[in-house]
């Protein structure tokens, strides 16, 4: 669409939304990036400025969904590697061990031998582990919505196919601010919830290390309902 979008009209209104004026736009390419970022897709536009001409960049990040509604991971990494990106404290580091099921529960009559459920934690605990994503929330829902370096998001495009296809289109700072700029709680599956974000082990793999790491899940189909 953004390549065609001199004939595409939906392509155009996003350009608009970009701040572009369709007279001084020369080209747009669009391409995917394959590649571990959170951008999925980054669009070129040349434009010109006071006679001169300018290539500027824009890196968006795509969900597809299918269903009117339903949860999509949008980050999942060891705890190692979370704690590279954002020092962990020691003492919720080992508690988040517990709760993604690289440590074996502290205590007996867990719901799953093989790790803990946050409200399984003793009070204290608990408290711990939501004070350090109070604390963190807004650096910690940057890395994994927008990412870091020359492919971190600036946008969100989502697209629901249902009988035909809808479309939001929303810079990422009102996206972090609507997923995740409010208070951190236990979920009702004994997880976390990081405002709109669920935090929970990832689950499956029959066990093995990949099943063990941090995952991120938000519903994309909520943007739909940002005005």
């Amino acid at each position: 669409m953004f390549n065609n979008w001199k004939k595409d009209k939906i392509a155009q209104e996003w350009l608009k939304i970009m701040w572009y004026s369709m007279s001084k736009i020369e080209y747009v390419k669009a391409v995917k990036i394959n590649w571990s970022h959170k951008a999925d897709l980054q669009v070129q536009i040349k434009v010109f400025v006071k006679l001169k001409d300018a290539i500027d960049v824009q890196n968006i990040s795509a969900k597809l969904v299918s269903n009117k509604a339903g949860f999509n991971q949008i980050d999942k990494r060891q705890l190692k590697k979370y704690n590279e990106l954002r020092s962990i404290p020691s003492n919720v580091y080992k508690l988040l061990q517990y709760f993604s099921g690289e440590l074996k529960p502290y205590k007996k009559w867990t719901r799953d031998k093989r790790r803990m459920f946050i409200t399984e934690f003793m009070e204290e605990d608990q408290r711990l582990v939501l004070d350090f994503f109070e604390r963190n929330k807004v650096m910690i829902v940057s890395d994994i919505l927008k990412g870091r370096g020359e492919f971190a998001a600036e946008r969100m495009l989502v697209v629901r196919k249902t009988w035909n296809y809808d479309r939001v289109f929303k810079p990422m700072n009102q996206v972090m601010n609507f997923y995740g700029n409010w208070d951190v709680l236990i979920s009702p599956k004994w997880s976390i919830n990081l405002w709109r974000i669920g935090i929970q082990r990832k689950w499956g793999d029959n066990w093995r290390e990949s099943a063990k790491m941090l995952q991120f899940k938000i519903d994309p189909t909520e943007l739909f309902t940002i005005k």
